[in-house]
């Protein structure tokens, strides 16, 4: 009688069959991709159009002749029919077309987004290393002396950063450390390229985007390592003798830590896409910035690049965080 399959890679399988449970899983998210991306281009085309207004209507620092309009709007191809420019512009996009910026004249939206986007994916990188960095100490110590003083100022502290806006942060943060401790400046990015003067100018406004993941990862891990710490296996580690620091690290964390991975996919998606109030409270040219301008003046190809942009790389960062379930958890089926 044959043993029962578990879950998950089964541990006899040999490294064919791995890569091909891999490969088989790659296909089914890559198919997914495609189909979400069809969707997400679909619907903000269609919520574009139809929102009032355009890239060409007047207002009151933009005032455009009737005819030079008609002739802006022809050239781009916005007085075609509706679904002629929608066919138009998801062939374009089946080519990895995505058109030129309407607001920013004769730039690629593709060139936007491979310009702004490393100085964002830089501010998110740095900003999620902080929140691992402190967030994960913080919640095992916080669970591991549970009900004392330890876990009362982690629980405050996370409370506190859930609590106090990113804005607010940043205030208090260009408050005391630049223009009382003047330990960074204040605005910009470095021009030198020296990675300590980057790092300098990236500090600060990394720790303030850090402030909700770092607080909510806190106590995500916290809420996990205690149901973890009553399990069964972690009684018979600690009567076996086992030493605390290989309890909580070796047995215990790597449990724990799942929750914490699926939260770390749409984290890493959405700081390393940029965030529109920090970039502008600390003058950083990202992506966000350019995101919502974008939006204000009703730029069409630049709103759907970048929206699509943001909708991939989250599907790719949450089907990296399943393809690290199956690494750290072998029964977890990927």
């Amino acid at each position: 009688m044959s043993e029962p399959v578990t879950a998950g890679m089964h541990p006899r399988v040999g490294f064919t069959g791995r890569l091909t449970v891999v490969a088989w899983f790659l296909l089914k998210r890559f198919v997914t991709l495609v189909i979400v991306l069809y969707c997400v281009a679909t619907i903000v085309f269609f919520m574009l159009r139809f929102v009032p207004g355009g890239p060409f209507v007047e207002s009151s620092e933009r005032i455009l002749q009737e005819h030079v309009r008609a002739q802006l709007e022809a050239r781009l191809g916005l007085d075609d029919p509706l679904h002629v420019q929608y066919l138009r512009y998801m062939g374009n996009l089946a080519r990895f077309d995505l058109g030129v910026s309407m607001a920013y004249e004769g730039i690629e939206v593709s060139e936007i987004i491979a310009t702004k986007f490393p100085r964002s994916a830089r501010l998110g990188f740095l900003s999620v290393i902080f929140a691992l960095l402190i967030g994960v100490p913080a919640g095992m110590i916080s669970a591991y002396y549970r009900g004392q003083w330890p876990d009362k100022v982690s629980l405050g502290a996370a409370i506190a950063g859930v609590s106090i806006p990113n804005f607010v942060l940043a205030a208090i943060l260009m408050l005391v450390f630049v223009y009382h401790l003047r330990w960074f400046p204040a605005f910009g990015i470095s021009q030198t390229g020296h990675v300590l003067d980057e790092l300098r100018y990236l500090v600060l406004p990394a720790l303030a985007l850090t402030g909700f993941s770092l607080a909510y990862i806190t106590r995500l891990l916290r809420s996990s390592l205690l149901d973890v710490l009553e399990q069964d296996y972690i009684r018979t580690a600690r009567a076996k003798g086992l030493t605390t620091p290989v309890i909580m690290f070796k047995h215990a964390l790597r449990n724990a830590i799942l929750p914490v991975l699926t939260y770390l996919g749409p984290l890493v998606a959405a700081t390393f896409t940029g965030s529109f109030v920090i970039e502008t409270i600390f003058s950083f040219p990202g992506l966000g910035e350019f995101f919502v301008r974008s939006i204000t003046a009703r730029d069409y190809t630049l709103v759907l690049g970048v929206t699509i942009f943001y909708s991939a790389f989250l599907i790719a960062m949450n089907m990296i965080v399943d393809v690290l379930y199956g690494i750290i958890d072998p029964r977890i089926e990927v």
